[in-house]
């Protein structure tokens, strides 16, 4: 770790081993919220870094207030792990947001009851594998620094009851505290075409009113009307009806049915009066000879929004047709959804209830997936554990797998149905400084005086006003940005000396700072661009865990642009035979397009020294047919790609930044920042070889 240039010549007798050779550590934290992180803090001698004459870089100076990056961290549980959002929905781990409302708990006057809990963070990381199985079919796949709620406390996945290990850890002694997920597995599509029949199916058939009617002509004759209504006062279950009938070619109009009284709600109907329609409707809601699990699925979804009822956890599904009862029943034992037919009341309508509590309620939810979400609350709700949560079994994986990890409000979540902490034993991922090869594996430097020993070099007679790009070694807007709130003090310093700057990050900590930002726009010339390289987001969260998604940053790509600022976009690096093609390519243009940006930029992947041995273990993982052609590509120390490759994205490219109108104005191809007038007069600067011309990659290497 090369730091001697910030050195102070203040004595420090306590650094930690590797940091005893410097002056200027300030000391050493580590704090909850960054657990298996240690930030040390220093006193840096200096601010702006001068970049050396014969680099490449087309800018002169940058500001790093850290050193390392916070921005990725280990995580502890697998990514498709099910968690419970507050509005009682499930969604897969990798696709909870910051800022997402989960299920958390809290205690009041004694007992633990389910509560909204805020998502105040998300990180990444690999980590040894281990499966927790319980006796009603859950599964968790975690860490062994995981904890979940046990009845007898906060245990650790695993432990040892002596030496430096020793913890509180899972044995088979203990049951798990939450309702479970009854081993339910991957929720079916509410987009495949068995579910969109079957829901539509028992929406209808629940609630819909189809009348095929002969009327006498007033002259003589007849003629045959045909009508569908269909009217609720939920309007998701109605506007999901109303796409999924479109799917299948049947156009309704929407309009008022009744407005709110005392005792009912306001009801908005849909209605064709199309003969087309009709005979459309009545195919799709036909009883189908062979119904498969998607069809099931989609028909408890649709009934039960129809005609469905969910009450301090009891689940009743209502219905007077002996035929609509009888799929209910099948389609509940197809899942192994356990249930009772209550007694019919005396207009004949009979409830089916599903028993066994939580537990089969949140399965019940899980594979049907109504549209209405006030149906499905949990909060307010006391945790209780009606199913059998024991652990079964606790087996070693035997290899690393890539986990995910969130902080929330409450210090928990509901994972899999079980109550799992916030886990506080997670590394930081490497970063890489691109000059000094700095590479902080948990161990992040940040310069507390950096706004202050910035002004001062910002004040002195020398400085030319010369551009200063933030974000080319280390994102600043990186997790521990959240801690420190460096970045305010810096652009106030820039700004106020009459120094224009460039920002890159890929956080979306950067939204804090826009009106800062917009004001320092005012005095001084300012770039801002957002690193947002895939666009498929498995892949993203494959290549990049931890990161905010690409969804997260387009947003706040679009923030910049209300903020009044112009926000290029990165798309940095392309991944040869990932993310190359023609399709992904212009949709990732078009989805930054639509998000305001103003420019893109981009480049063939750079694999770095230490980077390579990573990128090419993922690979071998994930796309093990692309090591061949990665190693013929990236061979030896080579680190760029082939000059000939280069020139075949650039021209497969360009026309596509042309038609979504994003070339580049001033900012330049790697830093998406000014361009400095130190190297280059204010003249535009085209790195070498990064642009480029054969038809096909494949015929490259």
């Amino acid at each position: 770790m090369r730091w001697s240039g910030q050195e102070l010549g203040v004595e420090q007798s306590d650094a930690l081993p590797g940091l005893a050779k410097l002056n200027n550590l300030v000391r050493s934290v580590q704090t909850p919220d960054f657990a298996g992180v240690t930030f040390h803090e220093v006193l840096a001698k200096s601010a702006l870094n001068k970049v050396p004459g014969q680099s490449a870089m087309p800018f002169g100076w940058t500001i790093n207030p850290y050193r390392g990056c916070t921005h990725a961290c280990a995580y502890c549980l697998h990514p498709e792990t099910s968690i419970t959002m507050a509005d009682g929905r499930q969604q897969p781990l990798w696709s909870v947001e910051v800022g997402d409302e989960v299920l958390g708990t809290h205690v009041v006057d004694g007992f633990r009851r389910y509560t909204a809990s805020k998502v105040l963070a998300k990180w990444e990381s690999r980590k040894r594998a281990y499966r927790v199985s319980l006796a009603d079919g859950t599964e968790l796949i975690a860490s062994g620094d995981h904890r979940f709620l046990t009845n007898r406390g906060w245990k650790y996945v695993t432990g040892a009851m002596f030496g430096p290990g020793q913890r509180p850890y899972l044995t088979t002694a203990n049951s798990l505290i939450g309702f479970g997920s009854r081993g339910v597995g991957r929720a079916p599509s509410v987009l495949s075409d068995e579910y969109v029949r079957g829901y539509l199916s028992g929406m209808i058939r629940g609630d819909g009113m189809m009348l095929r009617r002969t009327y006498p002509r007033s002259r003589g004759g007849s003629y045959v009307a045909h009508h569908f209504r269909l009217a609720l006062a939920d309007e998701e279950a109605l506007a999901r009806s109303r796409m999924y009938l479109a799917t299948v070619g049947v156009s309704t109009n929407q309009f008022p049915f009744s407005g709110a009284t005392e005792t009912r709600r306001a009801m908005t109907a849909i209605r064709t009066s199309r003969r087309a329609d009709f005979d459309a409707i009545t195919e799709v809601i036909a009883w189908p000879p062979i119904r498969s699990r998607e069809w099931h699925a989609g028909f408890l979804g649709g009934v039960f929004d129809a005609e469905g009822s969910c009450s301090r956890s009891v689940l009743r599904i209502s219905n007077s047709d002996e035929a609509i009862l009888h799929s209910i029943e099948v389609a509940l034992a197809v899942f192994g959804i356990p249930f009772i037919r209550e007694a019919p009341h005396l207009n004949g309508v009979a409830n089916i209830r599903i028993t066994g509590g939580l537990s089969s309620r949140n399965a019940f939810f899980a594979i049907a997936q109504p549209a209405i979400t006030r149906k499905l609350q949990l909060v307010g709700a006391m945790v209780k554990t009606t199913a059998d949560l024991s652990i079964a079994a606790i087996d070693d994986l035997g290899q690393d797998v890539d986990m995910l990890d969130i902080t929330t409000t409450t210090g928990d979540f509901i994972a899999n149905g079980v109550v799992s902490h916030n886990c506080f034993a997670r590394p930081t991922h490497t970063y890489l400084d691109l000059d000094a090869g700095d590479d902080f594996d948990r161990q992040i430097i940040v310069k507390v005086n950096v706004a202050d020993v910035l002004r001062t070099e910002l004040a002195k007679p020398s400085w030319k006003r010369d551009a200063v790009a933030l974000g080319t070694n280390t994102d600043p807007y990186q997790r521990a940005e959240g801690r420190y709130t460096l970045m305010p003090g810096i652009i106030d310093a820039l700004a106020t000396s009459g120094t224009p700057f460039s920002i890159l990050t890929k956080g979306t900590l950067l939204r804090r700072d826009l009106p800062l930002i917009a004001e320092a726009a005012k005095l001084v010339p300012v770039d801002v661009a957002m690193s947002i390289a895939i666009y498929d987001h498995e892949l993203q969260q494959s290549v990049e865990p931890g990161t905010p998604s690409a969804k997260a940053r387009l947003a706040t790509v679009s923030a910049v642009r209300e903020a009044g600022l112009d926000c290029a976009v990165f798309l940095m690096p392309i991944l040869p035979y990932l993310t190359d093609s023609k399709a992904h390519l212009d949709d990732a243009l078009r989805q930054a397009k639509s998000a305001g940006a103003t420019s893109v930029l981009y480049t063939a992947l750079h694999l770095r020294a230490g980077v390579k041995p990573w990128f090419m273990q993922w690979l071998e993982r994930e796309h093990p047919e692309l090591v061949p052609k990665y190693r013929s590509m990236y061979y030896g120390n080579n680190a760029y790609a082939p000059k000939a490759y280069r020139r075949w994205l650039g021209e497969r490219i360009h026309p596509l930044i042309r038609a979504h109108g994003l070339e580049r104005g001033r900012e330049d191809p790697v830093t998406g920042g000014i361009r400095s007038t130190a190297l280059t007069g204010g003249a535009a600067v085209e790195l070498p070889e990064v642009f480029g011309s054969p038809a096909d990659p494949a015929a490259l290497f």
